[in-house]
């Protein structure tokens, strides 16, 4: 317990001091190591290992810095497409470029689209919906529904869900009122948080398949990167696109 706390202070400390800075190229190589170990952590989780298309998703994640991240991405899983139909390799070797790569490029193109606010915005709904989820479920799992959440997670309670949802999307509403008004920051901060939930039980999928408890062991008493990134995964796809709309 005690290590998990101190990991927290100090991915919060992280997290304060570079979106105070709030600098492109600060904020461009906290993306850049998340990408990386994710993309290692995800490997393990898929069984796979190719080493030229790791070489296309580095590339992707330097070409980044110079041109849109979400561009960078894509030019990552064509090259990496073209590589698997070229030399006649197993498809699901690209499966760490389609997760987490992409998804954390788009985390990166959202912030230098509409800014840190932005993120801070997405960082309330997702951790707002797993911390509410996590508290309702402790005091009212079972109460109003026997069955579980899925068999998937099955430590998620509806009770959980449907309340963190819920609260998530009321903090969120108010937050993100300021800057798109509150019904399109109400109907954001619920498919956002939505979002989340299932980005948090595709990763709980992908473990139980790969037969591990956690994504990884960099982050003492939490497991790997893709432990403490799943929501947001699939939270900020669909953050950008609506905002896009």
């Amino acid at each position: 317990m005690k290590e998990r706390l101190i990991t927290s202070l100090v991915l919060v400390g992280v997290l304060l001091i570079v979106g105070f800075i709030d600098n492109k190229y600060l904020t461009g190589l906290l993306i850049a190591l998340i990408s990386f170990v994710g993309y290692k952590e995800a490997e393990k989780l898929f069984g796979v290992r190719e080493v030229n298309i790791f070489y296309m998703a580095i590339g992707a994640i330097g070409l980044s810095f110079f041109i849109s991240p979400l561009v960078a991405a894509v030019v990552g899983v064509i090259f990496a497409a073209s590589y698997i139909a070229y030399y006649q390799k197993d498809l699901s070797i690209i499966s760490p470029i389609i997760y987490p790569l992409l998804p954390v490029m788009i985390i990166y193109a959202l912030y230098l689209k509409f800014g840190m606010a932005y993120i801070g915005w997405l960082i309330v709904i997702v951790a707002g919906t797993d911390s509410f989820a996590y508290l309702i479920g402790k005091i009212f799992k079972g109460q109003f529904f026997k069955e579980r959440f899925c068999p998937t997670s099955p430590n998620k309670s509806w009770e959980g869900v449907i309340g963190g949802v819920v609260l998530a999307t009321i903090l969120g509403s108010l937050i993100g009122m300021e800057f798109v008004g509150f019904f399109n920051a109400f109907i954001i901060s619920f498919l956002v948080s939505v979002a989340g939930v299932f980005g948090d039980l595709f990763e709980s999928y992908l473990k139980r398949k790969a037969g591990v408890k956690d994504s990884g062991n960099l982050l003492p008493g939490h497991g790997g990167v893709l432990d403490r990134i799943d929501g947001y995964l699939f939270g900020a796809p669909l953050m950008f696109v609506l905002l896009g709309v």
